[in-house]
Protein backbone atom coordinates (compact mmCIF):
# COMPACT_ATOMS: atom_id res chain seq x y z
CA UNK A 1 0.00 0.00 0.00
CA UNK A 2 2.35 2.64 -1.03
CA UNK A 3 -0.17 4.97 -0.42
CA UNK A 4 -1.78 4.81 2.24
CA UNK A 5 -1.38 6.69 5.33
CA UNK A 6 1.62 6.62 7.84
CA UNK A 7 1.42 6.50 11.69
CA UNK A 8 3.87 7.19 14.26
CA UNK A 9 3.04 5.73 17.94
CA UNK A 10 4.69 5.95 20.89
CA UNK A 11 4.59 3.29 23.67
CA UNK A 12 2.62 1.31 20.77
CA UNK A 13 4.11 -2.27 22.25
CA UNK A 14 1.35 -2.25 24.91
CA UNK A 15 -1.73 -1.15 25.79
CA UNK A 16 -3.76 1.56 24.33
CA UNK A 17 -0.62 1.95 21.79
CA UNK A 18 -0.89 -1.79 20.65
CA UNK A 19 -4.46 -1.14 20.27
CA UNK A 20 -4.16 1.83 18.21
CA UNK A 21 -1.77 0.65 16.13
CA UNK A 22 -3.76 -2.52 15.43
CA UNK A 23 -6.97 -0.19 14.62
CA UNK A 24 -5.37 1.89 12.41
CA UNK A 25 -3.87 -1.28 10.69
CA UNK A 26 -7.83 -2.29 10.31
CA UNK A 27 -8.19 0.93 8.60
CA UNK A 28 -5.30 0.18 6.34
CA UNK A 29 -3.10 2.63 8.05
CA UNK A 30 0.40 1.89 8.22
CA UNK A 31 2.49 2.56 11.40
CA UNK A 32 6.09 3.18 12.92
CA UNK A 33 5.74 2.15 16.33
CA UNK A 34 7.95 2.33 19.70
CA UNK A 35 8.98 0.58 22.12
CA UNK A 36 10.93 1.34 25.71
CA UNK A 37 12.13 -2.38 26.23
CA UNK A 38 10.72 -4.99 25.55
CA UNK A 39 11.34 -5.74 21.62
CA UNK A 40 9.21 -9.29 21.83
CA UNK A 41 6.60 -7.62 22.66
CA UNK A 42 6.48 -4.88 19.77
CA UNK A 43 7.24 -7.43 17.35
CA UNK A 44 3.99 -9.23 18.11
CA UNK A 45 2.19 -5.88 17.64
CA UNK A 46 4.24 -5.86 13.84
CA UNK A 47 2.50 -9.42 13.32
CA UNK A 48 -0.65 -8.21 14.86
CA UNK A 49 -0.86 -5.38 12.63
CA UNK A 50 0.11 -7.66 9.55
CA UNK A 51 -2.42 -9.80 10.05
CA UNK A 52 -5.03 -7.05 10.41
CA UNK A 53 -3.63 -5.98 6.86
CA UNK A 54 -1.07 -2.98 7.59
CA UNK A 55 2.69 -3.03 7.63
CA UNK A 56 4.00 -1.65 10.97
CA UNK A 57 7.62 -1.03 12.08
CA UNK A 58 9.36 -1.19 15.24
CA UNK A 59 11.98 1.23 16.92
CA UNK A 60 13.35 1.31 20.16
CA UNK A 61 13.15 4.70 21.59
CA UNK A 62 13.36 6.22 25.57
CA UNK A 63 10.95 9.59 25.24
CA UNK A 64 12.04 10.33 28.51
CA UNK A 65 15.78 11.06 26.63
CA UNK A 66 15.92 14.17 24.31
CA UNK A 67 19.19 13.57 23.27
CA UNK A 68 18.11 10.11 21.72
CA UNK A 69 16.06 11.82 19.32
CA UNK A 70 18.28 13.40 16.14
CA UNK A 71 19.05 9.67 15.97
CA UNK A 72 15.63 8.30 16.27
CA UNK A 73 14.77 10.43 13.37
CA UNK A 74 16.86 9.08 11.56
CA UNK A 75 15.42 5.56 11.79
CA UNK A 76 12.23 6.77 11.37
CA UNK A 77 13.67 8.33 7.99
CA UNK A 78 14.98 4.71 7.12
CA UNK A 79 11.83 3.08 8.08
CA UNK A 80 9.62 5.08 5.82
CA UNK A 81 12.57 4.81 2.80
CA UNK A 82 11.53 1.05 3.40
CA UNK A 83 7.75 2.01 3.51
CA UNK A 84 8.55 3.95 -0.05
CA UNK A 85 7.76 7.03 1.57
CA UNK A 86 9.21 10.52 2.33
CA UNK A 87 7.07 11.51 4.80
CA UNK A 88 4.33 10.40 7.48
CA UNK A 89 0.80 12.08 8.12
CA UNK A 90 -0.02 10.91 12.00
CA UNK A 91 1.72 11.30 15.17
CA UNK A 92 0.30 9.46 18.38
CA UNK A 93 2.15 10.61 21.46
CA UNK A 94 1.18 8.18 24.01
CA UNK A 95 4.60 6.25 25.55
CA UNK A 96 4.59 7.26 29.84
CA UNK A 97 5.43 6.48 33.08
CA UNK A 98 2.81 6.10 35.87
CA UNK A 99 4.04 7.59 39.64
CA UNK A 100 2.29 6.79 42.99
CA UNK A 101 4.02 9.67 44.88
CA UNK A 102 1.51 12.17 47.33
CA UNK A 103 2.69 16.37 47.25
CA UNK A 104 4.57 14.50 50.64
CA UNK A 105 6.28 12.06 49.38
CA UNK A 106 7.35 12.93 45.55
CA UNK A 107 10.97 13.20 45.19
CA UNK A 108 13.19 15.52 42.55
CA UNK A 109 14.21 12.69 40.54
CA UNK A 110 10.50 11.25 40.16
CA UNK A 111 9.00 14.35 39.16
CA UNK A 112 11.88 15.30 36.60
CA UNK A 113 11.58 11.23 35.06
CA UNK A 114 7.12 12.60 34.87
CA UNK A 115 8.65 15.82 33.23
CA UNK A 116 11.29 14.35 30.71
CA UNK A 117 8.47 11.54 29.64
CA UNK A 118 5.25 13.87 29.50
CA UNK A 119 6.00 16.70 28.58
CA UNK A 120 9.54 17.56 27.63
CA UNK A 121 9.50 14.51 25.50
CA UNK A 122 6.23 15.07 23.81
CA UNK A 123 7.03 18.80 22.95
CA UNK A 124 10.73 18.00 21.51
CA UNK A 125 9.61 15.02 19.97
CA UNK A 126 6.81 16.68 18.08
CA UNK A 127 9.13 19.59 17.01
CA UNK A 128 11.56 16.87 15.98
CA UNK A 129 9.65 14.76 13.59
CA UNK A 130 7.87 18.37 12.21
CA UNK A 131 9.88 18.57 8.91
CA UNK A 132 8.82 14.85 8.34
CA UNK A 133 5.32 15.08 8.54
CA UNK A 134 2.81 16.19 6.13
CA UNK A 135 0.87 19.34 5.84
CA UNK A 136 -2.68 18.28 6.26
CA UNK A 137 -1.48 15.80 9.25
CA UNK A 138 -2.87 14.96 13.12
CA UNK A 139 -0.90 14.86 16.23
CA UNK A 140 -3.31 12.57 19.14
CA UNK A 141 -2.06 13.61 22.70
CA UNK A 142 -2.69 11.22 25.44
CA UNK A 143 -3.83 13.06 28.67
CA UNK A 144 -5.45 11.68 31.38
CA UNK A 145 -8.72 11.93 33.38
CA UNK A 146 -6.69 12.76 36.20
CA UNK A 147 -6.05 16.27 34.50
CA UNK A 148 -9.69 17.11 35.34
CA UNK A 149 -9.79 15.56 38.77
CA UNK A 150 -7.81 14.58 41.73
CA UNK A 151 -6.93 11.21 42.66
CA UNK A 152 -5.17 10.42 45.78
CA UNK A 153 -1.18 10.17 44.97
CA UNK A 154 -1.11 11.21 41.31
CA UNK A 155 -0.06 14.63 41.63
CA UNK A 156 2.71 14.71 39.34
CA UNK A 157 1.81 12.49 36.88
CA UNK A 158 -1.65 14.35 36.95
CA UNK A 159 -0.15 17.96 36.45
CA UNK A 160 1.79 16.63 33.98
CA UNK A 161 -1.11 15.57 32.06
CA UNK A 162 -2.80 18.67 32.52
CA UNK A 163 0.45 20.52 30.87
CA UNK A 164 -0.06 18.25 28.06
CA UNK A 165 -3.40 19.82 26.76
CA UNK A 166 -1.74 23.40 27.40
CA UNK A 167 0.59 22.28 24.96
CA UNK A 168 -2.14 20.15 22.83
CA UNK A 169 -3.60 24.10 22.03
CA UNK A 170 -0.49 25.46 21.58
CA UNK A 171 0.19 23.59 19.23
CA UNK A 172 -2.96 23.48 17.02
CA UNK A 173 -2.39 27.06 17.35
CA UNK A 174 1.14 27.11 15.93
CA UNK A 175 0.59 24.40 13.35
CA UNK A 176 -2.49 25.67 11.91
CA UNK A 177 -0.55 27.59 8.90
CA UNK A 178 0.22 23.80 7.98
CA UNK A 179 -3.04 22.04 8.48
CA UNK A 180 -2.10 19.91 10.99
CA UNK A 181 -4.55 19.39 13.57
CA UNK A 182 -3.78 18.36 17.01
CA UNK A 183 -5.92 17.15 19.88
CA UNK A 184 -5.62 15.65 23.42
CA UNK A 185 -7.28 12.48 24.20
CA UNK A 186 -7.66 11.52 28.13
CA UNK A 187 -8.50 8.24 29.20
CA UNK A 188 -10.16 7.28 32.38
CA UNK A 189 -8.20 4.17 34.22
CA UNK A 190 -7.68 1.23 31.92
CA UNK A 191 -6.98 -1.96 32.71
CA UNK A 192 -3.50 -2.78 31.30
CA UNK A 193 0.17 -3.35 32.95
CA UNK A 194 0.41 0.05 33.26
CA UNK A 195 0.77 1.68 37.35
CA UNK A 196 1.54 -2.13 37.76
CA UNK A 197 -1.22 -3.67 36.87
CA UNK A 198 -3.49 -1.83 39.40
CA UNK A 199 -6.71 -1.30 37.36
CA UNK A 200 -6.31 -5.21 35.86
CA UNK A 201 -5.00 -7.01 38.50
CA UNK A 202 -6.46 -5.66 41.50
CA UNK A 203 -9.96 -6.51 42.34
CA UNK A 204 -10.66 -3.51 45.00
CA UNK A 205 -9.10 -1.04 42.61
CA UNK A 206 -11.44 -2.47 39.55
CA UNK A 207 -14.58 -2.01 41.49
CA UNK A 208 -13.60 1.32 43.14
CA UNK A 209 -13.27 2.35 39.74
CA UNK A 210 -16.47 0.70 38.26
CA UNK A 211 -18.45 2.40 41.34
CA UNK A 212 -17.21 5.98 40.47
CA UNK A 213 -18.18 5.11 36.12
CA UNK A 214 -21.27 5.85 34.76
CA UNK A 215 -21.40 3.12 32.68
CA UNK A 216 -20.22 0.45 35.74
CA UNK A 217 -16.78 -0.94 34.48
CA UNK A 218 -13.24 -0.05 33.96
CA UNK A 219 -11.95 0.97 30.76
CA UNK A 220 -10.14 -1.34 28.33
CA UNK A 221 -7.60 -0.54 25.80
CA UNK A 222 -10.49 -1.47 22.78
CA UNK A 223 -12.19 1.51 24.27
CA UNK A 224 -9.56 3.63 23.58
CA UNK A 225 -8.03 2.91 20.62
CA UNK A 226 -10.72 3.19 18.55
CA UNK A 227 -11.29 6.50 19.03
CA UNK A 228 -7.73 7.65 18.58
CA UNK A 229 -7.51 5.87 15.02
CA UNK A 230 -10.80 7.81 13.99
CA UNK A 231 -9.31 11.17 15.63
CA UNK A 232 -6.72 10.80 12.95
CA UNK A 233 -9.39 10.17 9.98
CA UNK A 234 -10.58 12.97 7.83
CA UNK A 235 -14.11 12.65 9.27
CA UNK A 236 -12.62 14.39 11.92
CA UNK A 237 -10.49 16.84 10.64
CA UNK A 238 -12.33 19.88 11.55
CA UNK A 239 -11.73 18.89 15.50
CA UNK A 240 -9.04 20.71 16.43
CA UNK A 241 -7.09 21.83 20.10
CA UNK A 242 -9.35 19.62 21.78
CA UNK A 243 -9.36 17.78 24.77
CA UNK A 244 -11.45 14.78 24.41
CA UNK A 245 -12.44 12.26 27.90
CA UNK A 246 -12.89 8.65 26.75
CA UNK A 247 -13.40 7.77 30.77
CA UNK A 248 -17.47 6.33 30.44
CA UNK A 249 -18.24 8.83 32.45
CA UNK A 250 -15.97 8.61 35.24
CA UNK A 251 -16.62 11.36 37.99
CA UNK A 252 -19.22 12.89 36.33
Amino acid sequence: MPDSKIAIVTGGSRGIGRNTVFCLAKRGVRSILTFNSNRAEADKVVALAAEAGAQAISLQLDTGNVGSFDGFVGQVGDALADMKAKRFDYLVNNAGISSAASLESITEAEMDALYNVHFKGVLFLTQKLLPLMNDGGRIVNISSGLARFAGRNRIGYGSMKAAVETLTRYMAMELGPRRIVANAIAPGPIATDFSGGAVRDNPEVNKMIADHTALGRAGEPEDVGPVIAGLLSDDFGWINAQRIEVAGGMQI
